[in-house]
Protein backbone atom coordinates (compact mmCIF):
# COMPACT_ATOMS: atom_id res chain seq x y z
CA UNK A 1 0.00 0.00 0.00
CA UNK A 2 1.54 3.06 -0.63
CA UNK A 3 0.89 6.82 0.74
CA UNK A 4 -1.56 7.63 -1.90
CA UNK A 5 -3.20 5.23 -1.06
CA UNK A 6 -3.79 5.79 2.79
CA UNK A 7 -4.45 9.42 2.37
CA UNK A 8 -7.99 10.57 2.79
CA UNK A 9 -10.17 10.53 0.15
CA UNK A 10 -11.50 12.82 -2.57
CA UNK A 11 -15.16 13.75 -2.78
CA UNK A 12 -16.70 12.72 -6.01
CA UNK A 13 -19.91 15.26 -7.55
CA UNK A 14 -22.68 13.29 -5.62
CA UNK A 15 -20.95 13.58 -2.10
CA UNK A 16 -20.27 17.16 -2.34
CA UNK A 17 -23.44 18.05 -3.84
CA UNK A 18 -24.76 16.15 -0.56
CA UNK A 19 -22.52 17.76 1.93
CA UNK A 20 -23.09 20.82 0.72
CA UNK A 21 -26.78 20.45 0.47
CA UNK A 22 -26.44 19.50 4.40
CA UNK A 23 -24.42 22.44 4.92
CA UNK A 24 -26.98 24.87 3.35
CA UNK A 25 -30.06 23.30 5.50
CA UNK A 26 -28.02 24.10 8.67
CA UNK A 27 -28.36 27.62 8.17
CA UNK A 28 -31.96 28.93 9.77
CA UNK A 29 -33.72 30.78 6.74
CA UNK A 30 -31.63 29.21 4.07
CA UNK A 31 -34.14 28.49 1.42
CA UNK A 32 -36.57 31.99 1.93
CA UNK A 33 -32.56 33.75 1.90
CA UNK A 34 -32.17 32.09 -1.47
CA UNK A 35 -35.31 33.35 -3.02
CA UNK A 36 -34.96 36.12 -2.02
CA UNK A 37 -31.13 36.61 -3.12
CA UNK A 38 -32.63 35.16 -6.65
CA UNK A 39 -35.35 37.70 -6.84
CA UNK A 40 -32.95 41.40 -6.10
CA UNK A 41 -30.27 39.69 -8.65
CA UNK A 42 -33.13 39.27 -11.65
CA UNK A 43 -34.77 42.61 -10.68
CA UNK A 44 -30.96 43.84 -10.51
CA UNK A 45 -30.23 42.63 -13.78
CA UNK A 46 -33.04 43.68 -15.60
CA UNK A 47 -32.30 47.05 -14.38
CA UNK A 48 -28.82 47.24 -15.87
CA UNK A 49 -30.02 45.89 -18.91
CA UNK A 50 -32.48 48.50 -18.73
CA UNK A 51 -29.56 51.31 -18.93
CA UNK A 52 -28.46 50.30 -22.25
CA UNK A 53 -31.89 50.39 -23.63
CA UNK A 54 -32.75 53.77 -22.07
CA UNK A 55 -29.46 55.03 -23.67
CA UNK A 56 -30.84 53.68 -26.91
CA UNK A 57 -34.13 55.62 -26.97
CA UNK A 58 -32.36 58.95 -25.54
CA UNK A 59 -30.37 58.80 -29.10
CA UNK A 60 -33.78 58.44 -30.78
CA UNK A 61 -35.00 61.62 -28.81
CA UNK A 62 -32.22 63.74 -29.80
CA UNK A 63 -32.38 62.16 -33.65
CA UNK A 64 -35.92 63.35 -33.66
CA UNK A 65 -35.34 66.71 -31.85
CA UNK A 66 -35.06 66.39 -28.25
CA UNK A 67 -38.48 66.38 -26.89
CA UNK A 68 -38.98 64.31 -23.26
CA UNK A 69 -35.09 64.23 -22.84
CA UNK A 70 -35.12 65.42 -19.27
CA UNK A 71 -37.69 62.67 -18.06
CA UNK A 72 -35.65 60.46 -20.38
CA UNK A 73 -32.31 61.05 -18.80
CA UNK A 74 -34.36 60.71 -14.87
CA UNK A 75 -35.56 57.13 -15.96
CA UNK A 76 -31.68 56.31 -16.87
CA UNK A 77 -30.64 57.54 -13.80
CA UNK A 78 -33.46 55.61 -11.81
CA UNK A 79 -32.36 52.16 -13.57
CA UNK A 80 -28.78 52.86 -12.63
CA UNK A 81 -29.47 53.36 -9.18
CA UNK A 82 -31.86 50.01 -8.76
CA UNK A 83 -29.41 48.25 -10.51
CA UNK A 84 -27.32 48.89 -7.89
CA UNK A 85 -28.53 48.86 -5.13
CA UNK A 86 -30.74 45.44 -6.02
CA UNK A 87 -28.16 43.51 -7.18
CA UNK A 88 -26.11 44.57 -4.12
CA UNK A 89 -28.67 43.55 -1.94
CA UNK A 90 -28.53 39.96 -3.85
CA UNK A 91 -24.71 40.35 -3.57
CA UNK A 92 -25.09 40.62 0.17
CA UNK A 93 -27.47 37.71 0.76
CA UNK A 94 -25.78 35.19 -1.47
CA UNK A 95 -22.58 36.35 0.19
CA UNK A 96 -23.60 36.01 3.79
CA UNK A 97 -25.20 32.11 3.38
CA UNK A 98 -21.99 31.80 1.18
CA UNK A 99 -19.96 32.45 4.21
CA UNK A 100 -22.19 30.87 6.35
CA UNK A 101 -22.10 27.07 5.37
CA UNK A 102 -17.78 27.38 4.35
CA UNK A 103 -18.48 28.58 8.11
CA UNK A 104 -20.44 25.16 9.09
CA UNK A 105 -18.20 23.04 6.79
CA UNK A 106 -14.99 24.29 8.31
CA UNK A 107 -16.49 23.50 11.66
CA UNK A 108 -17.31 19.92 10.57
CA UNK A 109 -13.81 19.05 8.60
CA UNK A 110 -12.33 20.13 12.43
CA UNK A 111 -15.02 18.26 14.33
CA UNK A 112 -14.18 14.98 12.23
CA UNK A 113 -10.86 15.46 12.10
CA UNK A 114 -10.93 15.86 16.16
CA UNK A 115 -13.15 12.13 16.07
CA UNK A 116 -10.68 10.30 14.24
CA UNK A 117 -8.71 7.25 15.25
CA UNK A 118 -5.11 8.84 15.61
CA UNK A 119 -3.71 6.36 13.80
CA UNK A 120 -6.14 7.58 10.89
CA UNK A 121 -4.21 10.56 10.96
CA UNK A 122 -0.64 9.17 11.43
CA UNK A 123 -1.30 7.07 8.28
CA UNK A 124 -2.51 9.98 6.40
CA UNK A 125 0.23 11.88 7.16
CA UNK A 126 -0.24 14.95 8.55
CA UNK A 127 0.73 16.98 6.22
CA UNK A 128 -1.95 16.10 4.06
CA UNK A 129 -4.77 16.64 6.80
CA UNK A 130 -2.70 19.93 7.59
CA UNK A 131 -2.83 20.88 3.74
CA UNK A 132 -6.57 20.37 3.62
CA UNK A 133 -7.75 22.35 6.97
CA UNK A 134 -5.39 25.11 6.23
CA UNK A 135 -4.71 26.20 2.39
CA UNK A 136 -7.69 24.48 0.91
CA UNK A 137 -10.51 25.87 3.08
CA UNK A 138 -8.34 29.37 2.57
CA UNK A 139 -8.88 28.48 -1.17
CA UNK A 140 -12.33 27.96 -1.07
CA UNK A 141 -12.79 30.50 1.13
CA UNK A 142 -11.20 32.88 -1.02
CA UNK A 143 -13.10 31.33 -4.07
CA UNK A 144 -16.44 32.13 -3.07
CA UNK A 145 -15.79 35.62 -1.79
CA UNK A 146 -14.07 36.10 -5.19
CA UNK A 147 -16.51 34.17 -7.54
CA UNK A 148 -20.23 33.79 -6.11
CA UNK A 149 -20.92 38.05 -6.40
CA UNK A 150 -19.48 37.55 -10.34
CA UNK A 151 -20.91 34.84 -11.08
CA UNK A 152 -24.33 35.96 -9.94
CA UNK A 153 -23.68 39.12 -11.80
CA UNK A 154 -22.73 37.26 -14.53
CA UNK A 155 -25.19 34.99 -15.34
CA UNK A 156 -28.20 37.37 -14.39
CA UNK A 157 -26.85 39.77 -16.79
CA UNK A 158 -26.10 37.53 -19.72
CA UNK A 159 -29.91 35.80 -19.76
CA UNK A 160 -31.19 39.44 -18.99
CA UNK A 161 -29.49 40.82 -21.79
CA UNK A 162 -30.33 37.89 -24.22
CA UNK A 163 -33.50 37.96 -23.56
CA UNK A 164 -33.55 41.86 -24.51
CA UNK A 165 -31.73 40.94 -27.47
CA UNK A 166 -34.04 39.02 -28.81
CA UNK A 167 -37.16 41.59 -27.82
CA UNK A 168 -35.02 43.88 -30.09
CA UNK A 169 -35.25 41.61 -32.85
CA UNK A 170 -35.02 38.50 -33.93
CA UNK A 171 -31.50 38.35 -35.66
CA UNK A 172 -29.90 39.32 -32.75
CA UNK A 173 -30.57 35.50 -32.03
CA UNK A 174 -28.54 34.89 -34.66
CA UNK A 175 -25.09 36.57 -32.91
CA UNK A 176 -26.10 34.04 -29.69
CA UNK A 177 -26.76 30.80 -31.51
CA UNK A 178 -23.14 31.07 -33.28
CA UNK A 179 -21.29 31.91 -30.39
CA UNK A 180 -22.75 30.03 -27.55
CA UNK A 181 -21.39 26.97 -29.20
CA UNK A 182 -17.97 28.79 -28.98
CA UNK A 183 -18.20 29.08 -25.30
CA UNK A 184 -19.61 25.95 -24.65
CA UNK A 185 -16.88 24.30 -26.51
CA UNK A 186 -14.24 26.27 -24.64
CA UNK A 187 -15.55 25.58 -21.47
CA UNK A 188 -15.92 21.94 -21.75
CA UNK A 189 -11.63 21.66 -23.38
CA UNK A 190 -11.34 23.28 -20.36
CA UNK A 191 -13.19 21.89 -17.75
CA UNK A 192 -12.00 18.49 -19.19
CA UNK A 193 -8.57 19.26 -17.88
CA UNK A 194 -8.79 22.04 -15.65
CA UNK A 195 -10.12 19.69 -12.40
CA UNK A 196 -7.70 16.98 -13.08
CA UNK A 197 -4.52 19.67 -12.82
CA UNK A 198 -5.96 21.74 -9.84
CA UNK A 199 -6.59 18.74 -8.22
CA UNK A 200 -2.64 17.11 -9.19
CA UNK A 201 -2.00 20.98 -7.92
CA UNK A 202 -3.64 20.66 -4.59
CA UNK A 203 -1.76 17.24 -3.80
CA UNK A 204 1.88 18.72 -4.77
CA UNK A 205 0.62 21.27 -1.94
CA UNK A 206 0.23 18.50 0.92
CA UNK A 207 3.05 16.33 -0.23
CA UNK A 208 5.34 19.65 -0.07
CA UNK A 209 3.88 20.25 3.36
CA UNK A 210 4.11 16.68 4.38
CA UNK A 211 7.75 16.62 3.36
CA UNK A 212 8.47 20.00 5.19
CA UNK A 213 6.30 18.90 8.58
CA UNK A 214 9.20 15.60 8.16
CA UNK A 215 11.88 17.46 8.19
CA UNK A 216 11.02 19.99 10.74
CA UNK A 217 9.63 17.04 13.32
CA UNK A 218 12.82 14.50 12.86
CA UNK A 219 15.52 17.60 12.64
CA UNK A 220 17.27 15.68 15.29
CA UNK A 221 17.53 12.67 13.33
CA UNK A 222 18.12 14.07 9.64
CA UNK A 223 20.94 15.68 11.63
CA UNK A 224 22.11 12.36 13.36
CA UNK A 225 22.35 10.43 10.30
CA UNK A 226 23.17 13.64 8.27
CA UNK A 227 20.52 13.54 5.91
CA UNK A 228 20.25 16.99 5.32
CA UNK A 229 21.39 17.01 1.81
CA UNK A 230 18.69 14.40 0.85
CA UNK A 231 16.12 16.08 2.78
CA UNK A 232 16.76 19.76 0.82
CA UNK A 233 16.52 17.41 -2.26
CA UNK A 234 13.04 15.41 -1.27
CA UNK A 235 11.66 19.39 -0.45
CA UNK A 236 13.07 20.78 -4.04
CA UNK A 237 11.34 18.00 -5.67
CA UNK A 238 8.08 18.21 -4.35
CA UNK A 239 8.29 21.77 -4.38
CA UNK A 240 9.18 21.86 -8.59
CA UNK A 241 5.81 19.45 -8.58
CA UNK A 242 3.80 22.36 -7.10
CA UNK A 243 5.68 24.83 -9.49
CA UNK A 244 4.95 21.85 -12.81
CA UNK A 245 0.95 21.54 -11.78
CA UNK A 246 0.71 24.91 -10.95
CA UNK A 247 2.17 25.79 -14.39
CA UNK A 248 0.16 23.60 -16.51
CA UNK A 249 -3.25 24.41 -14.67
CA UNK A 250 -2.81 27.98 -15.35
CA UNK A 251 -1.85 27.01 -19.50
CA UNK A 252 -5.73 26.08 -19.71
CA UNK A 253 -5.99 29.35 -18.88
CA UNK A 254 -4.32 30.75 -21.41
CA UNK A 255 -5.87 28.62 -23.55
CA UNK A 256 -9.06 29.72 -22.47
CA UNK A 257 -8.27 33.16 -22.75
CA UNK A 258 -7.74 32.66 -26.55
CA UNK A 259 -11.38 31.20 -27.48
CA UNK A 260 -12.45 34.37 -25.23
CA UNK A 261 -11.13 36.34 -27.97
CA UNK A 262 -12.28 34.73 -31.18
CA UNK A 263 -15.79 35.29 -29.16
CA UNK A 264 -15.39 38.51 -28.48
CA UNK A 265 -14.85 39.20 -32.43
CA UNK A 266 -17.71 37.38 -33.30
CA UNK A 267 -20.53 38.78 -31.24
CA UNK A 268 -19.27 42.87 -32.29
CA UNK A 269 -18.92 41.92 -35.84
CA UNK A 270 -22.17 39.91 -35.63
CA UNK A 271 -23.70 43.03 -34.03
CA UNK A 272 -22.64 45.43 -35.95
CA UNK A 273 -24.05 43.13 -39.28
CA UNK A 274 -27.39 42.90 -38.19
CA UNK A 275 -27.27 46.40 -37.13
CA UNK A 276 -26.43 47.80 -40.36
CA UNK A 277 -28.92 45.49 -42.11
CA UNK A 278 -31.75 46.33 -39.32
CA UNK A 279 -31.32 49.90 -39.80
CA UNK A 280 -30.98 49.83 -43.81
CA UNK A 281 -34.03 47.52 -43.86
CA UNK A 282 -35.97 50.08 -41.65
CA UNK A 283 -36.84 47.09 -39.15
CA UNK A 284 -35.00 49.45 -36.10
CA UNK A 285 -33.99 52.46 -35.85
CA UNK A 286 -30.60 54.02 -34.65
CA UNK A 287 -31.09 54.62 -30.98
CA UNK A 288 -32.30 51.21 -31.26
CA UNK A 289 -29.37 49.30 -32.81
CA UNK A 290 -27.19 51.71 -30.75
CA UNK A 291 -28.93 50.21 -27.58
CA UNK A 292 -28.42 46.77 -29.00
CA UNK A 293 -24.79 47.44 -29.57
CA UNK A 294 -23.97 48.71 -25.91
CA UNK A 295 -25.50 45.85 -24.80
CA UNK A 296 -23.43 43.65 -26.53
CA UNK A 297 -20.43 45.80 -25.65
CA UNK A 298 -21.59 45.18 -22.28
CA UNK A 299 -22.17 41.83 -22.58
CA UNK A 300 -18.48 41.06 -23.33
CA UNK A 301 -17.60 41.95 -19.36
CA UNK A 302 -19.92 39.16 -17.90
CA UNK A 303 -18.95 36.99 -20.19
CA UNK A 304 -15.19 37.40 -19.82
CA UNK A 305 -15.68 37.59 -15.80
CA UNK A 306 -17.69 34.16 -16.03
CA UNK A 307 -14.97 32.59 -18.30
CA UNK A 308 -12.50 34.05 -16.08
CA UNK A 309 -13.53 32.82 -12.80
CA UNK A 310 -13.78 29.33 -13.42
CA UNK A 311 -10.29 29.16 -13.11
CA UNK A 312 -10.63 30.65 -9.44
CA UNK A 313 -14.03 28.22 -9.47
CA UNK A 314 -12.01 24.77 -10.36
CA UNK A 315 -9.37 25.39 -8.14
CA UNK A 316 -12.05 26.41 -5.46
CA UNK A 317 -13.61 23.02 -6.57
CA UNK A 318 -10.36 20.81 -6.20
CA UNK A 319 -10.33 22.15 -2.35
CA UNK A 320 -13.96 21.34 -1.94
CA UNK A 321 -13.64 18.19 -2.97
CA UNK A 322 -10.98 17.43 -0.76
CA UNK A 323 -12.32 19.34 2.45
CA UNK A 324 -15.71 17.12 1.83
CA UNK A 325 -13.09 13.79 1.58
CA UNK A 326 -12.31 14.27 4.88
CA UNK A 327 -16.17 14.79 6.03
CA UNK A 328 -18.05 12.67 3.53
CA UNK A 329 -17.23 9.11 5.62
CA UNK A 330 -16.86 10.75 9.73
CA UNK A 331 -16.02 8.02 11.98
CA UNK A 332 -18.27 5.70 13.61
CA UNK A 333 -17.88 6.18 17.86
CA UNK A 334 -16.12 3.75 18.81
CA UNK A 335 -18.26 1.59 21.09
CA UNK A 336 -17.14 0.57 25.29
CA UNK A 337 -15.06 -2.42 24.73
CA UNK A 338 -16.29 -3.73 27.86
CA UNK A 339 -13.38 -3.29 29.31
CA UNK A 340 -12.83 -4.30 32.87
CA UNK A 341 -12.04 -1.44 35.88
CA UNK A 342 -8.20 0.88 34.61
CA UNK A 343 -5.45 -1.43 36.23
CA UNK A 344 -2.61 -0.22 34.11
CA UNK A 345 -1.36 -4.08 32.81
CA UNK A 346 0.19 -3.33 29.56
CA UNK A 347 1.30 -6.03 26.88
CA UNK A 348 2.79 -5.68 23.57
CA UNK A 349 3.25 -9.53 22.43
CA UNK A 350 5.22 -10.15 19.41
CA UNK A 351 4.76 -7.16 17.42
CA UNK A 352 5.84 -6.09 14.62
CA UNK A 353 5.34 -2.67 12.32
CA UNK A 354 6.68 -1.59 8.86
CA UNK A 355 6.41 2.18 7.69
CA UNK A 356 6.95 0.72 3.80
CA UNK A 357 9.39 -2.02 2.91
CA UNK A 358 11.68 -2.11 6.08
CA UNK A 359 10.42 -3.06 9.36
CA UNK A 360 10.85 -0.53 11.62
CA UNK A 361 9.77 -2.97 14.97
CA UNK A 362 9.73 -6.71 14.38
CA UNK A 363 8.96 -9.11 17.23
CA UNK A 364 8.59 -6.71 20.45
CA UNK A 365 7.87 -8.34 23.71
CA UNK A 366 7.06 -6.19 26.32
CA UNK A 367 5.17 -6.59 29.53
CA UNK A 368 4.99 -3.46 32.19
CA UNK A 369 3.14 -4.28 35.31
CA UNK A 370 0.84 -1.53 37.33
CA UNK A 371 2.92 0.92 39.44
CA UNK A 372 6.27 -0.63 37.41
CA UNK A 373 8.46 1.93 35.30
CA UNK A 374 10.28 0.69 32.25
CA UNK A 375 13.08 2.52 30.45
CA UNK A 376 13.37 2.05 26.50
CA UNK A 377 17.11 3.14 25.71
CA UNK A 378 18.97 2.57 22.25
CA UNK A 379 20.42 4.66 19.48
CA UNK A 380 18.85 6.68 17.18
CA UNK A 381 16.56 4.87 14.79
CA UNK A 382 16.73 1.90 17.01
CA UNK A 383 12.45 2.14 17.05
CA UNK A 384 12.15 3.27 20.44
CA UNK A 385 9.69 5.92 19.16
CA UNK A 386 7.80 2.98 17.19
CA UNK A 387 7.13 1.05 19.75
CA UNK A 388 5.93 4.16 22.00
CA UNK A 389 3.39 5.21 19.46
CA UNK A 390 2.15 1.63 19.22
CA UNK A 391 1.31 1.70 22.65
CA UNK A 392 -0.32 4.86 22.75
CA UNK A 393 -2.31 3.86 19.75
CA UNK A 394 -0.99 5.96 17.20
CA UNK A 395 -0.26 3.60 15.00
CA UNK A 396 -1.67 -0.05 14.73
CA UNK A 397 0.65 -2.68 14.57
CA UNK A 398 1.70 -5.27 11.45
CA UNK A 399 1.78 -8.57 13.69
CA UNK A 400 1.11 -9.21 16.98
CA UNK A 401 -0.99 -7.12 19.89
CA UNK A 402 -0.89 -4.40 22.17
CA UNK A 403 -3.02 -4.65 25.29
CA UNK A 404 -3.65 -2.39 27.87
CA UNK A 405 -5.76 -4.14 30.51
CA UNK A 406 -6.35 -6.90 28.42
CA UNK A 407 -7.50 -4.82 25.47
CA UNK A 408 -6.45 -4.32 22.40
CA UNK A 409 -5.38 -0.63 22.35
CA UNK A 410 -7.38 0.05 18.87
CA UNK A 411 -10.85 -1.42 20.70
CA UNK A 412 -10.81 0.90 23.35
CA UNK A 413 -13.61 3.34 23.17
CA UNK A 414 -12.31 7.21 24.21
CA UNK A 415 -13.57 7.17 27.50
CA UNK A 416 -11.92 3.99 28.48
CA UNK A 417 -8.97 5.22 26.42
CA UNK A 418 -8.52 8.76 28.60
CA UNK A 419 -9.32 6.25 32.07
CA UNK A 420 -6.26 4.14 30.78
CA UNK A 421 -3.90 6.14 29.02
CA UNK A 422 -1.56 9.00 28.04
CA UNK A 423 0.98 10.33 26.19
CA UNK A 424 3.46 13.13 26.20
CA UNK A 425 6.25 13.85 24.48
CA UNK A 426 9.22 16.89 23.93
CA UNK A 427 7.00 18.75 21.68
CA UNK A 428 4.21 19.96 24.24
CA UNK A 429 1.61 22.56 23.19
CA UNK A 430 0.24 25.88 25.07
CA UNK A 431 -3.16 26.63 24.46
CA UNK A 432 -3.97 29.95 23.36
CA UNK A 433 -6.37 31.00 26.72
CA UNK A 434 -6.16 31.52 30.44
CA UNK A 435 -3.64 28.85 32.45
CA UNK A 436 -6.78 27.83 33.94
CA UNK A 437 -8.31 27.16 30.60
CA UNK A 438 -4.66 24.83 29.60
CA UNK A 439 -5.57 22.85 33.31
CA UNK A 440 -9.13 22.45 32.87
CA UNK A 441 -8.34 20.77 29.34
CA UNK A 442 -7.60 17.41 31.13
CA UNK A 443 -10.49 17.86 34.08
CA UNK A 444 -12.85 20.19 33.02
CA UNK A 445 -14.38 20.07 36.62
CA UNK A 446 -11.05 20.67 38.55
CA UNK A 447 -10.99 23.29 41.66
CA UNK A 448 -8.91 25.86 41.49
CA UNK A 449 -6.86 24.22 44.78
CA UNK A 450 -6.50 21.05 42.67
CA UNK A 451 -4.93 22.92 39.57
CA UNK A 452 -2.63 24.63 42.13
CA UNK A 453 -1.67 20.94 43.69
CA UNK A 454 -0.87 19.32 40.58
CA UNK A 455 1.49 22.76 39.31
CA UNK A 456 3.14 22.22 42.90
CA UNK A 457 3.73 18.63 42.27
CA UNK A 458 5.50 19.03 39.34
CA UNK A 459 7.34 21.98 40.76
CA UNK A 460 6.36 24.96 38.70
CA UNK A 461 7.21 27.20 40.85
CA UNK A 462 6.50 30.27 38.11
CA UNK A 463 3.01 30.37 38.75
CA UNK A 464 3.58 32.05 41.61
CA UNK A 465 5.32 34.62 40.10
CA UNK A 466 2.09 35.74 37.68
CA UNK A 467 0.13 38.65 38.83
CA UNK A 468 -2.87 36.98 37.33
CA UNK A 469 -1.83 33.69 38.70
CA UNK A 470 -4.18 30.64 37.38
CA UNK A 471 -6.75 33.86 35.31
CA UNK A 472 -3.12 34.58 33.04
CA UNK A 473 -3.33 34.54 28.75
CA UNK A 474 -0.97 32.35 27.79
CA UNK A 475 0.32 30.78 24.55
CA UNK A 476 0.38 32.21 21.25
CA UNK A 477 -1.27 35.76 22.91
CA UNK A 478 -0.36 35.19 26.13
CA UNK A 479 2.29 34.91 28.15
CA UNK A 480 4.83 33.25 26.61
CA UNK A 481 6.23 30.07 28.71
CA UNK A 482 9.70 29.11 28.80
CA UNK A 483 10.23 25.22 27.81
CA UNK A 484 10.51 24.07 30.76
CA UNK A 485 7.90 25.55 31.73
CA UNK A 486 5.61 24.41 28.83
CA UNK A 487 7.02 21.02 29.89
CA UNK A 488 5.84 21.20 33.35
CA UNK A 489 2.35 22.73 32.52
CA UNK A 490 1.85 19.12 30.48
CA UNK A 491 3.07 17.35 32.84
CA UNK A 492 0.36 18.93 35.26
CA UNK A 493 -2.22 18.12 33.11
CA UNK A 494 -0.81 14.45 32.82
CA UNK A 495 -1.54 14.34 36.95
CA UNK A 496 -5.28 16.22 36.24
CA UNK A 497 -6.18 13.56 34.06
CA UNK A 498 -4.74 10.64 36.72
CA UNK A 499 -4.32 7.57 33.55
CA UNK A 500 -3.27 4.53 35.03
CA UNK A 501 -0.76 4.17 32.11
CA UNK A 502 2.00 7.15 31.10
CA UNK A 503 3.60 6.54 27.96
CA UNK A 504 6.71 8.88 27.94
CA UNK A 505 8.47 9.75 24.40
CA UNK A 506 11.63 12.52 25.54
CA UNK A 507 8.91 14.28 28.03
CA UNK A 508 12.18 15.59 29.98
CA UNK A 509 14.77 16.67 26.67
CA UNK A 510 14.92 19.84 28.10
CA UNK A 511 16.77 18.79 31.27
CA UNK A 512 19.50 19.77 29.81
CA UNK A 513 18.42 23.59 30.95
CA UNK A 514 19.15 25.15 34.66
CA UNK A 515 15.91 23.66 35.63
CA UNK A 516 16.97 19.80 35.22
CA UNK A 517 16.67 18.65 38.63
CA UNK A 518 12.75 20.38 38.85
CA UNK A 519 11.73 18.98 35.66
CA UNK A 520 13.53 14.99 36.20
CA UNK A 521 11.58 14.98 39.59
CA UNK A 522 8.21 16.04 37.60
CA UNK A 523 8.37 13.62 35.15
CA UNK A 524 9.27 10.56 38.31
CA UNK A 525 5.97 12.30 40.20
CA UNK A 526 3.57 11.83 37.14
CA UNK A 527 4.87 7.90 36.81
CA UNK A 528 5.04 7.15 40.77
CA UNK A 529 2.47 3.99 40.75
CA UNK A 530 1.30 4.45 37.44
CA UNK A 531 2.60 1.58 34.33
CA UNK A 532 5.03 4.10 32.55
CA UNK A 533 6.66 3.35 29.46
CA UNK A 534 9.88 5.81 29.32
CA UNK A 535 11.65 6.39 26.40
CA UNK A 536 15.04 7.44 28.17
CA UNK A 537 17.30 10.09 26.04
CA UNK A 538 19.84 9.94 28.99
CA UNK A 539 20.88 7.32 30.26
CA UNK A 540 20.48 8.17 34.15
CA UNK A 541 16.96 8.41 33.49
CA UNK A 542 17.19 4.30 32.81
CA UNK A 543 19.17 3.91 36.11
CA UNK A 544 16.18 4.93 38.16
CA UNK A 545 13.66 2.95 36.08
CA UNK A 546 11.99 -0.46 37.91
CA UNK A 547 13.47 -2.05 34.67
CA UNK A 548 15.20 -1.30 31.26
CA UNK A 549 14.74 -2.73 27.63
CA UNK A 550 17.41 -2.47 25.26
CA UNK A 551 16.45 -1.62 21.59
CA UNK A 552 18.47 -2.01 18.32
CA UNK A 553 17.80 -2.04 15.06
CA UNK A 554 13.98 -2.41 15.72
CA UNK A 555 14.57 -4.97 18.23
CA UNK A 556 14.16 -5.45 21.87
CA UNK A 557 18.15 -7.14 22.69
CA UNK A 558 18.16 -6.65 26.23
CA UNK A 559 16.03 -6.61 29.11
CA UNK A 560 15.99 -6.34 32.87
CA UNK A 561 17.26 -3.57 36.00
CA UNK A 562 20.05 -1.40 35.32
CA UNK A 563 22.61 -3.41 37.68
CA UNK A 564 21.67 -6.52 35.92
CA UNK A 565 22.33 -4.99 32.97
CA UNK A 566 25.11 -3.04 33.31
CA UNK A 567 26.92 -6.62 34.76
CA UNK A 568 25.97 -9.09 31.79
CA UNK A 569 28.47 -6.64 29.64
CA UNK A 570 26.18 -6.44 26.77
CA UNK A 571 24.35 -3.69 24.27
CA UNK A 572 23.46 -1.41 27.35
CA UNK A 573 26.67 -1.93 29.25
CA UNK A 574 28.69 -0.32 26.15
CA UNK A 575 25.86 2.69 26.03
CA UNK A 576 26.46 2.96 29.88
CA UNK A 577 29.96 3.03 29.35
CA UNK A 578 29.86 5.55 26.78
CA UNK A 579 27.34 7.78 28.49
CA UNK A 580 29.67 8.19 31.97
CA UNK A 581 32.48 9.22 30.18
CA UNK A 582 30.54 11.29 28.04
CA UNK A 583 29.26 13.13 31.27
CA UNK A 584 33.20 12.68 33.24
Amino acid sequence: MTANDLRFPLADLGQVRREVGHQIARVPGARAQGLLALVLLSLGAGATVAVPWQLGRIVDIVIDGGRDLVSAVVVLVIAAIAGAVLSAAGFFLVSRLSERVIAHLREEMVGTALGLPVHRVEDAGTGDLVSRSTDDVAMLSSAVTETVPILSSSLFTILATAVALVTLNWQFLIILVVVAPLYYLASRAYLAKAPQRYAAERSSMADRARKLLEAIHGRHTVRAYRMEAEMHERIRVTSQAVVDHGFAARMTMIVLQVWMSVGEFLILAGGLLVGYLTVREGVLTVGQVTAAMLMLIRLRGPLMMFMRVLDTVQSGYASLTRIVGVVVDPPAPVPDSGAPAAQGRVDMDDISFSYGDDWAVRDVDLHIRPGETVALVGASGAGKTTVAALLAGLRIPDEGSVLVDGVPVSSLSDAERVARLAMISQDVHVFSGTLREDLTLAKPDATDDELLAALDRVRADWIHDLVDGLDTEVGARGHQLEPVEAQQLALARILLLDPKVVVMDEATAEAGSASAGELEIAAEEVTRNRAALVIAHRLDQAARADRVAVMDQGRIVEQGTHAELVAAGGRYTDLWSAWSRGRA
